[in-house]
Order: C-alpha cells, then sequence, then structure tokens
C-alpha cells in the first residue's frame, strides 16, 4: 500500500513505572513493536549505548535523573528518535523536552494506536535520514 509503511520496530521504553511496560506491551500487541524496559535513567542511557534501538519512549518524572537531562545525555551520542510520554502536558514542559533533543511528544493517556502511528512516523523519518546520508 502506498504511503504505509510496515516494519517491526525495537522500543527502548525509559520509564521508573513498570505497570506502564506491562500496559504498553498489552497495548501495542499485533503492532510490530516490540518493547524493553528500563526502570531508570542512568540505565536507560547504557541501554541506548549498547542496544542502539530504533525509538525510545521516555518519561520525564523519574528518581535522581529525571527525562529532560536523560534526553540531553543520549544527545551527547546519539540521535535515535525519542518520544517523551510524560502525564505533563504544560506547553514549558513540552518545549523544555524537545529543547532537550526530543522528536516528539504525547501526553498520557494516550490511544495505542495514536502512540504506534507517532512511533512509525520517527522511524520513516528516520529512514529517510539514512537514504539521503547513503545517497
Amino acid at each position: 500500500m502506498k504511503g504505509k509503511v510496515k516494519m517491526a520496530v525495537d522500543v527502548l521504553l525509559i520509564d521508573d513505572d513498570p505497570d506502564l511496560a506491562i500496559m504498553l506491551r498489552t497495548l501495542l500487541r499485533g503492532q510490530d513493536i516490540q518493547i524493553r524496559a528500563i526502570f531508570n535513567g542512568e540505565e536507560g542511557i547504557e541501554a541506548c549505548r549498547d542496544e542502539h534501538p530504533d525509538v525510545i519512549i521516555l518519561d520525564l518524572l523519574m528518581p535522581s535523573m529525571d527525562g529532560w537531562e536523560v534526553c540531553e545525555k543520549i544527545r551527547e551520542f546519539c540521535d535515535v528518535p525519542i518520544l517523551i510520554l510524560s502525564a505533563i502536558g504544560s506547553p514549558g514542559s513540552v518545549a523544555r523536552a524537545l529543547d532537550s533533543g526530543a522528536d516528539d511528544y504525547l501526553i498520557k493517556p494516550v490511544h495505542a494506536s495514536l502512540l504506534a502511528s507517532r512511533l512509525r512516523t520517527l522511524m520513516r523519518r528516520r529512514l529517510r535520514v539514512e537514504q539521503v546520508i547513503a545517497a
């Protein structure tokens, strides 16, 4: 089908809530999206460095290292697409996340089809950039 991209997406979820990982796996079942969950920022940064995920879903409010700092640290070594998924919906928080290096921002709760679509959109953009660089 023209205009639709069907691809498996390897997602690294960095969020301190284990229940969110379970919920996302349930919501996204059958969508060709594989989720690996890490429950703190420091380990999330290391997992990104070691595993090279296709996309990162990142929460902002975590103990010890918040999502804004995690995003900035990941941007120091990696250009993986980062989607913020947070309960914080204030314009200032959204702007700060985008200025920290995030590529997209969704407010919890989010519908599974919208989340899956946004993940695939980020993948399409990344593939286009890689194709331009390779040309």
